[in-house]
């Protein structure tokens, strides 16, 4: 039926394909290509945290006309301090405004999105890789965070999406980096990507992206004194600090979260922009691509990293 479409929705704790009406009203239409499933989308699935919503917010697609499009998911109010200084990410009024979280997202056949969304991709990058630019666009935020430059040795612990996209955006930039990752498919894919063998001196900045108590002890342990962490991982049940090292060596911590506006334009767009020159990128870290209706079976690949699961896809 034309006024039916498939979305994957949470269903008693459970990623479930149902049929919801296709979106009527004001925005942008998109024909949803790549549906990244998202570390957070696990842990909010598994917490309890979904509604009645459709589920994804790392998707890219093609608008009416067929021009291939990312999607950026967050709006703030767009009138208050820090959405003027492109801090919308910061903004309360983004609680409820997360496509795939606070409001229908991605993993569908399609979705309506408002206009400023609509992230034009490069010439040469394909919608369905494009699901990759959200997590490069986290790594562009936090690296603006913290002045990234080429002269600078970065370490990365955690070899999951979010480390893999930092480890790529810093290599792109010019700067020696070392990965630290628990699985082989991470150390083969970090590899690809430039990573190459951790040492004994102490890294200048040291990106977090494991989000656990333990990750973050090693990035204090292998930070130089006077350097930086940049925190992109998600702390879903408190931070333990290492404070013995944190307070001896001055180290500076850095939390980022999401994305926003600067000087040089919208992370998202610079996110794009790399995502044209990390042509290696995408067969690196898709490990899964799946169809729509088998999302049960996407997101138990995605929560299983053994699989040698980096980054799962839904391709409707």
């Amino acid at each position: 039926m034309d006024d039916v479409m498939r979305a994957v929705r949470c269903v008693d704790g459970r990623a479930t394909v149902a049929e919801v009406p296709v979106p009527v009203g004001e925005g942008v239409r998109i024909k949803t290509a790549s549906a990244g499933v998202c570390g957070s989308d696990l842990h909010m699935m598994e917490l309890g945290f979904l509604g009645p919503f459709t589920v994804g917010h790392e998707f890219a697609g093609w608008l009416d006309d067929g021009r291939p499009v990312a999607v950026e998911p967050i709006r703030g109010c767009g009138a208050c301090g820090l959405c003027r200084a492109g801090h919308y990410n910061r903004c309360p009024a983004t609680v409820g405004e997360v496509a795939g979280v606070s409001r229908d997202g991605g993993m569908a056949d399609e979705v309506l999105m408002w206009p400023e969304a609509v992230v034009p991709l490069p010439a040469g990058v394909d919608a369905r890789d494009a699901c990759l630019v959200e997590p490069l666009a986290i790594a562009v935020h936090g690296f603006a965070m913290v002045g990234l430059r080429g002269d600078l040795r970065v370490a990365v612990i955690g070899g999951g999406t979010i480390g893999q996209t930092a480890l790529a955006v810093a290599a792109l930039a010019g700067c020696e980096v070392g990965l630290v990752a628990r699985h082989d498919a991470q150390k083969e894919a970090g590899a690809r990507l430039g990573a190459v063998p951790m040492t004994e001196e102490p890294y200048d900045v040291v990106v977090e992206a494991a989000g656990t108590t333990s990750a973050l002890a090693d990035a204090a342990r292998v930070c130089r004194p006077g350097g930086t962490i940049l925190v992109l991982g998600t702390y879903w049940e408190g931070m333990e600090l290492p404070g013995m090292d944190l307070s001896m060596k001055e180290i500076t911590v850095v939390p980022s979260s999401m994305y926003g506006r600067s000087g040089a334009g919208r992370d998202f767009d610079l996110a794009a922009a790399a995502l044209a020159r990390l042509p290696d990128l995408p067969d690196a870290i898709i490990t899964h691509r799946f169809p729509l209706d088998a999302c049960a079976d996407a997101f138990a690949t995605a929560a299983d990293r053994s699989s040698g699961a980096i980054k799962v896809v839904l391709e409707p």
